[in-house]
């Protein structure tokens, strides 16, 4: 056999065994998963509750006009600092004024007038009690003349006269007794003068002192929306014209959040948080919850769900309430801030990412990779809302000898990025942390191999 044929033969069973070797290698990484991972390891979980709202004070009020007039003087401006009592506003009360002054002087009047009818009561008194002694010294002689008469001792004339005296003594005490009634009532009508000039005096003095606006307690002026020589009235709040200014008291200021209905069960008082201001991004201020709103309201109108006649199945938020321990005397009320409520925290706890977790169905567990043993992906699971017989099972897949093997799972607290396992792993065990693609189509026990290098922008964007 000629050289040139033992070189052709020999090239030809090279070619024949690296096409072999080359078909076998394809063959074993046909159907290989590359996937990504991470170990279950101990970690310090915390759950935080995210919401925004803005800046409050946990006290304040809106001074509104009580009288309808012109502000003749505004004593305080914007932004100033004021004590309790201390007078903010004057509106004009020259007729407020006049009234108070005509109404004391009728109540002075009335009191005079009583102490005259108490004066003539007594004289009344006077005059009965007279009267009384007349009666009684009238009926003696009238008793005696009659004695007198009978016995012939006396002339039919005296006996007249007496009969005349004791009648006159008779009704001279009728009369006093008549006059000392209406001075008793002449009384008591000056007394209900005194009571209903008092009443007024009361009533004009409420009118005059609403012209006149002191603080209700120590704050600062936080909004003052009117100026001087202009008329305010009575009417709804917040309406122009009637809200004067606006006292808050900044001892203790608040966040004012609203939380999703979905994280604020996990809510409770006195949990800890943590309060970002957008006006000051560099800082964070620790507070507390102290309040938790108990009516839902719409997150699209703001209005609370009592207040509507309809159910709504729009989303909705919880009006929850933080103090902030130690404000800073930059704060001003309105200034946006988001609240990070801590809900729970667990310590040393075993943890993974909270993307390994799966879910799968009974019989997603039950199919084999393939017919022929090999794995490959499986198809998207289906809805299993739509098939009431399929149970869905928390888990993850866990990297044992090249393969993925699926294993449920008991969750407990979630942190930003990892969450806590209760039952199911321990310690060092690798579980699949993505793609996600993957992890959505991945079967049990197929063959995987591990790549932990950065995704692709595509596999990011799916």
């Amino acid at each position: 056999m000629s050289t040139w044929k033992k070189v052709a033969i020999g090239a030809g069973v090279v070619i024949l065994l690296a096409a072999i070797i080359g078909f076998s290698v394809y063959q074993s990484h046909k159907n290989v998963v590359a996937v990504q991972t991470a170990k279950a390891q101990p970690l310090d979980l915390a759950a935080v509750v995210s919401a925004s709202g803005e800046i409050k004070p946990k006290n304040y009020v809106n001074v509104g006009a009580n009288a309808f007039g012109k502000i003749t003087h505004l004593y305080v401006k914007e932004g100033d600092h004021v004590k309790k009592g201390q007078l903010l506003a004057q509106l004009e009360n020259v007729q407020s004024n006049a009234d108070v002054n005509a109404t004391r002087a009728g109540v002075d009047a009335a009191k005079t007038d009583a102490i005259a009818a108490e004066a003539a009561l007594n004289t009344a008194l006077a005059d009965l009690n007279r009267a009384k002694s007349d009666a009684e010294k009238s009926q003696l002689d009238w008793e005696r003349a009659q004695g007198l008469y009978k016995a012939a001792l006396i002339a039919k004339s005296d006996y007249d006269s007496q009969q005349a005296s004791y009648r006159t003594a008779q009704a001279m005490l009728v009369q006093a007794e008549a006059k000392v009634a209406q001075a008793k009532a002449e009384k008591d009508s000056a007394e209900q003068h005194i009571g209903q000039n008092v009443a007024n005096l009361t009533r004009v003095s409420d009118v005059l002192r609403k012209t006149t606006y002191a603080a209700p307690y120590d704050g600062m002026v936080t909004n003052l929306p009117v100026r001087e020589g202009e008329t305010v009235v009575i009417g709804i709040q917040n309406s122009p014209g009637s809200t004067l200014m606006t006292i808050a008291d900044m001892s203790v200021i608040t966040a004012e959040v609203n939380v999703d209905e979905t994280d604020v069960v996990n809510v409770k008082l006195g949990q800890p948080a943590e309060v970002m201001i957008d006006a000051m991004p560099k800082k964070t201020f620790k507070a507390i919850v102290t309040e938790i709103g108990n009516n839902a309201i719409i997150r699209s109108t703001g209005v609370s769900t009592s207040q509507q006649n309809t159910a709504s199945e729009e989303a909705k938020d919880f009006k929850v309430v933080v103090t902030l321990q130690e404000p800073p005397d930059t704060l001003r009320p309105g200034l946006s801030a988001t609240a990070k409520i801590t809900t729970a925290s667990r310590a040393h706890v075993l943890a993974i990412p909270i993307q390994a977790l799966t879910i799968r169905t009974k019989a997603d567990l039950e199919q084999p990779a393939n017919g022929k043993g090999s794995t490959v992906a499986a198809a998207p699971p289906s809805d299993a809302s739509k098939d009431t017989g399929k149970q869905e099972i928390q888990g993850v897949f866990v990297l044992r000898n090249k393969k993925a093997e699926f294993v449920p799972v008991e969750t407990g607290i979630a942190g930003t990025s990892d969450i806590e396992i209760t039952k199911g792993l321990k310690e060092g065990d690798e579980v699949v942390t993505g793609s996600y693609k993957v992890l959505r189509t991945l079967r049990p026990q197929a063959t995987v191999k591990v790549d932990n290098t950065a995704p692709k922008k595509a596999d990011e964007e799916s």
